[in-house]
């Protein structure tokens, strides 16, 4: 068939096979958009009503209660579907309201369908009501900064990632003025309601503006998003009412996606460590499920290693009668000697690549870390209240302070009442890389605190990886192993004796599939040497080629290639379990609203069951929230979720490390989860650490 020729650009730009594969939509954004997400029984009914479940009960912060008084009684309640209400029912569900929603925080997949969710209700109900969409995050609601939403924009970003539609932002509405502000906008748009779609500091946000409005007659709901997955939502009882926040299945199947396929680039290349940081700054959740989705050879989680004790320190501590309380708690050396030994063990039969999973704030569950920001904060403090000169003006290089700090240390040994800086901290502390000493020595924010988000986690551990690597090569620990088959082919290959020479080279010569060198044997030198000891070769011969050859394969060459995966995650289409969950949670919201509710965190208890099995609740948001230092004062929060280590999921990925490890001859025991697919049979229907932690 003979090319076409376009007698100018516009003639080709015209051309309909150009328009259609230019077109900034294709098949699978038309059938995402026309799709509509299965309801929940309760929310099938015409209307629905509340009914609280006293069943459960929470352990309420004294102070909750007291800054908090109006909502703090606020119960749970069911959604409950009904078909036929009285007259008086059906005129105050179905009245015309003006609704207001605004993102807060980072994006969240499925935040969309939040929207269309309560959109679809709240027309429903009543054609005139109108919805709101506050721009840019809280923002907009101080500013007065907003859009009507239509029909036509819900349906464009129906289950879409992002928050495209309205933006978001991170302005919170922490002042009395911002709360007048926002107070100001309400009354103008005569909002009947505002819906605060966000995380924890969002949710209590929602909390205090609910305490602050209720006079108002302006109702508040919140709506758990994170992609971190740390809003979990339990009773004092431990039953489960919120098993997850949304958007955190795509992000952990985005990740997971793609740290597979280094799984499978690992395995092809065989020279790459492929070391992945994942977001997760308070909790490893991600990294857990992205462990369950991929098999990761070696998987961090920070809850883990909070638990960690040194057992052979404490033995040491009994027979000594010391009390060394930091033998409780994993210590930065420590842990990379544990990344070390897998390294070293893969190596050995012959696989010196793999892929590591970190969770990104795994530093803030290293208890000498915690330890280090608390001392140094402590001296940093003390030596600026006892000396008219600021502490990083006195010592301005990172010398002048690791000096400072090795005179307390010496100080120690002289004073026994001085404990804040001791010879073992000093030797710590001189273990971590240049970069971090400068990093936790830098200078503090306006409320004394250590920011911790300017640390290059994956950099301070791959650092003392590599360091220590370095030595157990020098000793000769750290070795690739060479399959005996190759090496027996090599050697008579160049017309030598490949059993003479193994029993002089190797350790384990006829007895493994994979050979390691003697440790004595670690270099050129030493590998001449053996030579010449055992009469293969004399004084003044050179090695022979293919003996010279195998030994160069068995010396380890680390490569790394870092990776971090957040951004891409969060900004994903959402998995059709999100797409589901958020559309429900939307409709959710407008129950909530039609009945009268504030102060409640709109939820689908069952999360972890199947569809069939999920119900519509509202949850009180005040009695969720405690007392939790932030910025260097105490102050009510909605608390964050970590990873239980005693959950069924954690307990999975802990007896299948070994296996996943795979430090064995033979394939690695890789998963691939594959792409998010918005439909078919193949796409799972919920994160895999829920299936596990509801058996």
């Amino acid at each position: 068939m003979p090319q076409e020729e376009f007698t100018s650009i516009d003639e080709l730009l015209n051309h309909p096979e150009v328009k259609k594969v230019t077109s900034h939509t294709n098949q699978e954004l038309i059938d995402r958009r026309k799709s509509r997400p299965p309801v929940c029984d309760a929310l099938t009914f015409s209307y629905t009503e509340l009914k609280d479940d006293t069943r459960y009960t929470f352990d309420i912060d004294r102070e909750a209660g007291k800054v908090l008084p109006k909502i703090i009684n606020n119960k749970v309640q069911k959604v409950v579907g009904v078909e036929s209400p009285d007259d008086t029912f059906k005129e105050n569900y179905c009245k015309k309201r003006n609704i207001g929603v605004v993102f807060s925080g980072g994006p969240a997949p499925g935040g969309h369908n939040v929207i269309a969710g309560l959109f679809d209700a709240a027309k429903k109900a009543n054609s005139k009501s109108k919805i709101y969409g506050f721009l840019v995050g809280p923002e907009g609601i101080i500013e007065n900064e907003y859009i009507e939403l239509t029909g036509e924009l819900v349906d464009s970003y129906r289950n879409l990632g992002g928050f495209g539609m309205i933006k978001t932002g991170r302005t919170k509405i922490d002042t009395d003025e911002k709360m007048t502000l926002s107070r100001e906008t309400c009354k103008k748009l005569d909002l009947d309601a505002l819906v605060i779609v966000g995380g924890d500091d969002s949710n209590t946000n929602a909390a205090f503006l609910a305490q602050e409005m209720l006079e108002d007659n302006i109702q508040i709901i919140g709506v758990p998003k994170t992609i971190d997955g740390d809003i979990q939502v339990r009773d004092a009882g431990r039953n489960v009412l919120c098993a997850m926040s949304f958007g955190f299945h795509t992000a952990a199947r985005a990740f997971a996606n793609s740290i597979s396929s280094l799984c499978t680039d690992s395995s092809s290349d065989v020279k790459y460590w492929h070391i992945c940081k994942v977001m997760g700054r308070v909790a490893s959740h991600l990294a857990l499920e992205v462990a369950l989705q991929t098999h990761s050879n070696i998987t961090l989680i920070g809850e883990d290693l909070a638990n960690y004790t040194d057992k052979k320190r404490l033995k040491k501590n009994g027979e000594t009668g010391e009390n060394d309380y930091t033998a409780y708690g994993m210590t930065l050396r420590h842990l990379s000697r544990v990344i070390c030994n897998g390294i070293v063990r893969r190596a050995a039969v012959g696989k010196n690549h793999g892929v590591i999973v970190i969770p990104e704030g795994v530093l803030e569950f290293i208890n000498e870390i915690q330890i280090f920001i608390i001392k140094l904060n402590t001296i940093i403090a003390d030596y600026n209240k006892m000396h008219d000169n600021d502490f990083h003006s006195e010592f301005i290089l990172l010398e002048d302070k690791l000096e400072y700090l090795r005179r307390l240390a010496r100080r120690s040994i002289e004073e026994d009442d001085f404990t804040i800086w001791n010879t073992r901290d000093n030797d710590l502390f001189n273990d971590i890389p240049e970069f971090f000493q400068e990093g936790l020595l830098t200078e503090r924010d306006s409320h004394g605190n250590f920011q911790f988000s300017l640390v290059e986690t994956d950099k301070i551990i791959m650092g003392l990886v590599k360091d220590y690597l370095d030595i157990l090569k020098e000793n000769g620990v750290y070795k690739i192993g060479i399959k005996s088959e190759y090496f027996k082919k090599i050697l008579t290959k160049d017309g030598l004796d490949p059993d003479y020479y193994g029993s002089i080279i190797f350790e384990n010569y006829g007895k493994d599939e994979f050979l390691l060198r003697k440790p004595t044997i670690m270099s050129i030198k030493t590998l001449r040497q053996a030579l010449i000891k055992k009469g293969a070769i004399k004084r003044n011969n050179n090695i022979p080629f293919a003996v010279k050859k195998i030994y160069e394969k068995s010396v380890p060459n680390f490569k790394t290639q870092v990776h971090f995966y957040g951004y891409d995650g969060r900004g994903n289409d959402p998995t059709q379990f999100d797409c589901n969950y958020t559309y429900n949670l939307g409709l959710t919201v407008f129950s909530l609203i039609a009945n009268g509710a504030t102060g409640q965190m709109a939820a689908i208890k069952n999360l972890e069951f199947d569809f069939s099995q999920w119900e519509p609740v509202g949850l009180p948001i005040a009695p969720l929230m405690h007392l939790e230092e932030r910025k260097g004062k105490l102050a009510l929060v909605l608390e964050k979720s970590v990873v239980d280590v005693n959950s069924n999921a954690f307990k999975v990925v802990e007896a299948l490390r070994e296996k996943w490890l795979s430090a064995v001859p033979g394939k690695d025991n890789y998963r691939k989860p594959g792409p998010i697919r918005f439909a078919g049979k193949s796409e799972e229907d919920r994160p895999i650490t829920l299936k596990l932690n509801a058996l």
